[in-house]
């Protein structure tokens, strides 16, 4: 199998690129997605490779994008929608949780509703409080909704075309700081990853670390950093939030005995808090701590760089939770 060193944004788009070809019922729509490319190039070179049918560049108003990825996808449709930012989604929740998401349960399982709504969230650019939070645990409280946050361009493309497969529809979280500054080798070959399976980002034996998002790379920094003082560190990234694969998680809590969740979004009722009490719901008895959890401070981000970057966790802030918790 040969591989290629994309960007994130570039695994992204060849995904899209590939399942267009594969399936004439795939189609995206979204603001500033066809002319422009969109803001992060995710679709940079699709409307000119497909055109304005299968590209659609919608009004701004994202109820009616999800409104109508809803409603294509009633109808046989693989509808792609993009929200430009997810926070913006809050405008669609209606379409997104009362309709996508129930849709197929309604009706006794008579519908399907594959459609993916594709986003980005996240701080790191100076995009202020409006434009950089992180909600993916407001989606995974929903039944019926998938929600993916990809960490790596190779588990972005296999992902999203897993997602543009499914009959059910999926929130794909996309961080907007990983589209250009994150590379990594991605096969020329076809390949797809399962919806719902974690991945073992590095191998360790001392402390479990489960990290989402720009949460993973600044764990896999903290690891390496405290192996020069003896620390082995095993980080799991989720990649599904729901559905969460939980025997993953419990094998390396139940073999480390540690766990510390790391995640972007503010710290109370979000997703660590999940797959914390997962973890003393299953594995209690193999833990020599409690569960620990790291995220982001509890206001929104801000907009000057240096309260931005003091709002989220760092690497050097990961490998001291990690001592904390090794402490107790």
């Amino acid at each position: 199998m040969t591989q290629r060193e994309l960007t994130y944004a570039e695994a992204v788009n060849e995904a899209l690129a590939e399942e267009m070809e594969r399936d004439s019922t795939v189609f995206l729509l979204g603001e500033d997605i066809g002319v422009y490319g969109g803001i992060f190039t995710a679709t940079r070179g699709l409307l000119e490779r497909f055109g304005p049918e299968r590209v659609r560049d919608t009004p701004i108003s994202e109820a009616a994008i999800a409104g109508v990825a809803v409603g294509a996808a009633l109808m046989g449709m693989r509808p792609v929608a993009e929200i430009m930012y997810e926070d913006f989604a809050m405008i669609s929740m209606d379409q997104i949780v009362n309709n996508a998401a129930k849709m197929r349960y309604m009706f006794g399982g008579q519908v399907r509703v594959p459609m993916v709504l594709r986003t980005q969230g996240g701080s790191g650019r100076g995009n202020g409080a409006q434009h950089s939070q992180s909600l993916e645990a407001w989606f995974a409280h929903v039944p019926g909704l998938v929600v993916i946050m990809p960490s790596t361009p190779y588990d972005v493309k296999g992902l999203l075309k897993s997602a543009i497969r499914d009959d059910n529809p999926v929130v794909f979280i996309e961080h907007k700081m990983l589209y250009l500054t994150t590379k990594g080798f991605v096969p020329d070959e076809e390949y797809t990853i399962p919806i719902g399976k974690a991945d073992v980002k590095r191998v360790g034996s001392d402390v479990t670390v489960i990290a989402t998002s720009w949460m993973v790379p600044r764990a896999l920094a903290a690891a390496e950093a405290l192996a020069s003082e003896g620390v082995s560190v095993e980080v799991i990234d989720p990649r599904t939030l729901r559905p969460l694969d939980e025997e993953t998680i419990l094998e390396s809590v139940r073999k480390t005995g540690r766990a510390l969740v790391v995640h972007e979004a503010v710290k109370f009722g979000g997703i660590g808090a999940e797959i914390a009490a997962m973890i003393m719901e299953n594995a209690f008895d193999y833990l020599d701590a409690p569960v620990a959890r790291l995220a982001g401070v509890d206001a929104p981000i801000p907009y000057a760089a240096v309260l931005e970057r003091a709002a989220v966790p760092t690497d050097e802030g990961i490998a001291e939770a990690i001592r904390r918790l090794r402490a107790r």
